[in-house]
């Protein structure tokens, strides 16, 4: 196995965190972080209620 497959996941920044001590540009970083992370989320909710949306129609037949 490759050493480099295997590197533990950095902690990103959590929700409810201390902010006091980051500057401007660390705050508008976690945002474009936090907002990427929104976007993945609608999109895997987008997913799940289509996949919902055709079972949902394949089953009413």
């Amino acid at each position: 196995m490759d050493d480099e497959a295997v590197k533990p996941k950095k902690p990103g920044p959590a929700a409810g965190e201390d902010l006091s001590s980051l500057s401007v540009e660390e705050l508008q970083d976690r945002v474009a972080i936090f907002e990427a992370e929104i976007a993945r989320h609608k999109a895997a909710i987008d997913a799940k209620q289509s996949s919902k949306q055709a079972a949902d129609s394949f089953f009413k037949l």
